[in-house]
Order: structure tokens, then C-alpha cells, then sequence
């Protein structure tokens, strides 16, 4: 069983991991120019500083190098305030001036080897991160050294990013939510001609063979499927006409031989015999006659506009089946409304419906006992009788073709519950069967009402 059965929920579950991924890949993309917009922010301002104090350095009429800092680089220099520090170093590598209280270098790696480098280093518990950048003063190179304690940098940085991530996390959630909701209605759409497509689907059958899928409104990636599952359809009917035409034609080029065979049995002398004979004959001839009807069903197509008034056509069949009971010894009753009961239907298929059950209850009916015509407002004509009731379990075998619980039982060829439910299934009627108490059987057809 697949995990996911509907396509739209592997696309949602597949773009929420999508979106997930993301998030995280966005969020750890947007820490990162975050740090790197500061390093560089910080490395751009630890020149201008270095700059800013190599502005103040001048020679002594003796030759010596002097720093005369203003007051305001004093004051941020100074070791109460702590964040920012500076040295001057010669080309031999030895502390010229330095902020510090031992007088060293910020940056004792500093290989003097470029314009400008960008360096760091630890200093007790504290980082100092900064630049190194190469002045001429006279004729003398000196590296001038400005430095951060990144302390204070990484606090600051810190509440940027708890701030930033605070503040985009309550945006980017609520717009993950509308995006997720948004690709379900944009999924639901695409999917929509597939969804009339497999209603479509249902509608084929027997009654409808020539209805076919559209391939106009769908997907590309699904059009070889449904044109796949449209020329499977079109092989399908051309077999079922095949069959039906070949059961048409056995039918209609049996009938002949029936009639030559009818006349010569009647000029046989043996009474006993033709009689025997002439029952035979006319078993076959209602096979081949039930033979025709489910292939000129097959081929049956009901109009929208068709009626037929039910209680007209029950009472008409009973009239017919009438001659049939009595000759058994049995009788025929209609019971129900005397009005009109229109229904949506084709009136000679009704009647052979509702024939096919009155024969079929005459013939397992005892002598003495009534075969009942119920019809009623609703569009139902029920057939009754008082014969052994149908077991549960043979309640849906008995509509088979050619089904018969007992084969050697002549009289009986297991079509004519076949022949009622194809015309149940072509009016779009329901066909029900009940067990009467104590005994007996009840067929029900629920046709649509016109109202």
C-alpha cells in the first residue's frame, strides 16, 4: 500500500520538506552575510582608525617619530573605555607608540609584508581583531596597528542576529503558511480535469461504451495515460459489438431451422412423440428469443425524454402472464395505485422487465397460490409469489447469464433475471430481492420518478 495514496498530498508533504530545506539553507545563508557583512564592515573601520592615528605622526626636528593624538582618539583609546587600542611599529619589528599598558603589539604575527593586512589575536580572555597598515613618515616605513576587542562586537552582533531572526521568524512563518495554503488551491486546480476525467470514468459501462476520456484540459505528463486508456476502450467496444453481432446473428439464423423443424414435427404420426418434440422445440426458440433481446439490449440506448407509466404497463403484463398462470392452476393479482406512474423508461423494455419476473414467479410458484403485481407512487413495481424464497448466497449469482441452481431442471435457460437487470441498468433503476414470510419471493424495481 503506497504511503501517500492522494498525488496532492505527496506534492504538499514533498514542498513542505522542499520548504523546510530552505528555510534552513535561507536562515544559515542569512547568518553568514550577516557575519560577513560585519567582518567586513569592521575591517573597512580598523583602517580608517589605523589611517586616522598614522594622520598624527610626525618626525621631531632630531629625526625622532612623534604621535600627538587629539583628545577625542585619546578618550577612545583609552584603557578605561577598552574597546579599541592601537600600536606603531618600525621595520625592525619594535613598538614605536602603543595604547596598551605594557606597550606592546596588538599583533605580534603582523609579517609587514603588504599595504594593508587584516589580523587577529588573543589577549587574555578577549579577542582583539583589527588592521595593520604600512605609512611612510619622512624617509622611515612604519605599520600602524588598530584594533577591536571583539567582546563588545560579539554582544552586539549577538543581539542583531536574536533581533533579526525574532522579527523574520514571525514574517516568514505566516507567509510559509499562505504559500503551503496557496499551492494546495493551485494543486486542487491542475488536478481538477483529471478529477472530471475519472468521473467521466465512471459513467462507461455497457449502457454507455462510446464515452471516452478527454485529452483536451490534461496535464501533458497524463495525456499518454488517458489516450492509452482511451484506445483500450475503443478495442474493448469493437470486441463487445463483435460478440453482441455474433449472438444477433446465431440468434436470427437459428430461427429458421425452429420453423422448418416445427412443421415437419407436426406431420410425425407418434402424438406422444410430437408432442415431446414440439416442447423441446419451443424450449430452444425461447432461448434464441431471449438470445435476441439481450443482444438488442446491448445495442439499446434510453432516450433522456422516454416515459412510460408504470402501473399501465404492470397491468398489461398481467393481463398477458394471465392465460400462462391459470393453465397451472394459478393465479394473478394486481394490488397498489390505480393513477398514472410515470417514470423515466422505454415502456416496451419495462414490460419485458417486469414479464421476465412474472414468468419467472409463475414457474416457481406451487398450484393454488397467487402471483402478485404490486405497483406503488414512487416509481417501484414489485412481482410476488409463495414459491421457495432465493438463499442469501444466490442473491447476486442469480442475475448471472446462464446461471441455474439446478442444470438438469428443464424449462429453465438463466437468462431472464439476466435480461431484468440489464434493463434495471439501462433506465438507472434498482433492482432488490426479499424473502416473503413464511414463504415466497419478492423482486423490487425502483425506477426514476417523472415528476
Amino acid at each position: 500500500m503506497p504511503r501517500f495514496e492522494s498525488i496532492i498530498s505527496r506534492i504538499v508533504i514533498l514542498h513542505v520538506v522542499a520548504v523546510v530545506i530552505t528555510s534552513i539553507l535561507m536562515s544559515v545563508g542569512l547568518s553568514w552575510l550577516l557575519s560577513y557583512a560585519t567582518n567586513n564592515i569592521h575591517d573597512k573601520a580598523m583602517q580608517e582608525q589605523a589611517n586616522a592615528v598614522a594622520e598624527h605622526l610626525s618626525l621631531s626636528p632630531d629625526g625622532h617619530l612623534e604621535l600627538n593624538l587629539p583628545s577625542d582618539l585619546r578618550g577612545l583609546y583609552s584603557q578605561e573605555y577598552g574597546r579599541y587600542s592601537y600600536a606603531v611599529i618600525d621595520d625592525q619589528g619594535r613598538v614605536l607608540f602603543s595604547s596598551l599598558k605594557d606597550r606592546a603589539a596588538l599583533f605580534r604575527a603582523d609579517g609587514r609584508s603588504a599595504d594593508v593586512a587584516f589580523l587577529q589575536q588573543r589577549r587574555g580572555n578577549a579577542t582583539v581583531s583589527g588592521a595593520s597598515v604600512r605609512k611612510t613618515v619622512g624617509d622611515r616605513n612604519v605599520w600602524v596597528q588598530a584594533g577591536e576587542d571583539l567582546t563588545n562586537r560579539d554582544v552586539l552582533t549577538d543581539d542583531i542576529v536574536a533581533d533579526f531572526y525574532k522579527n523574520v521568524g514571525w514574517i516568514t512563518l505566516p507567509i510559509l503558511l499562505v504559500l503551503l495554503i496557496t499551492d494546495i488551491a493551485i494543486f486542487r486546480r491542475a488536478l481538477r480535469p483529471l478529477r472530471q476525467a475519472s468521473e467521466i470514468a465512471a459513467e462507461i459501462g455497457p449502457a454507455r461504451p462510446g464515452l471516452r476520456l478527454p485529452t483536451e484540459e490534461i496535464p501533458r505528463e497524463v495525456r499518454p495515460l488517458v489516450s492509452a486508456v482511451n484506445q483500450g476502450l475503443d478495442r474493448l467496444e469493437e470486441a463487445f459489438k463483435v460478440q453482441r453481432d455474433f449472438t444477433a446473428d446465431a440468434a436470427h439464423e437459428l430461427r429458421t431451422p425452429l420453423s422448418i423443424l416445427r412443421t415437419r414435427i407436426d406431420f410425425l404420426e407418434d402424438q406422444e412423440t410430437r408432442q415431446a418434440l414440439r416442447q423441446n422445440v419451443e424450449g430452444m426458440a425461447h432461448i434464441i428469443s431471449q438470445l435476441l433481446d439481450i443482444a438488442e439490449l446491448d445495442a439499446l440506448a434510453i432516450e433522456p425524454s422516454e416515459k412510460a407509466d408504470l402501473q399501465s404497463v404492470a397491468a398489461e403484463v398481467a393481463e398477458f402472464v394471465a392465460p400462462l398462470a391459470l393453465a397451472q392452476g394459478k393465479d394473478v393479482a394486481l394490488y397498489g395505485t390505480t393513477e398514472p406512474v410515470w417514470v423515466k423508461g422505454n415502456p416496451e423494455m419495462l414490460s419485458r422487465a417486469i414479464r421476465n419476473l412474472a414468468e419467472n414467479a409463475i414457474n416457481h410458484t406451487p398450484p393454488g397460490s397467487t402471483v402478485e403485481f404490486l405497483v406503488e407512487n414512487g416509481g417501484t413495481v414489485s412481482v410476488l409469489d409463495h414459491g421457495p424464497g432465493i438463499p442469501e448466497d444466490e442473491r447476486k449469482l442469480i442475475f448471472r447469464r446462464f446461471w441455474r441452481r439446478d442444470r438438469r431442471k428443464a424449462g429453465s435457460t438463466g437468462l431472464g433475471l439476466s435480461i431484468v437487470q440489464r434493463i434495471a441498468e439501462l433506465h438507472s433503476a434498482t433492482i432488490t430481492v426479499e424473502n416473503r414470510r413464511p414463504h415466497g419471493a419478492c423482486f423490487s424495481l425502483k425506477f426514476v420518478p417523472l415528476k
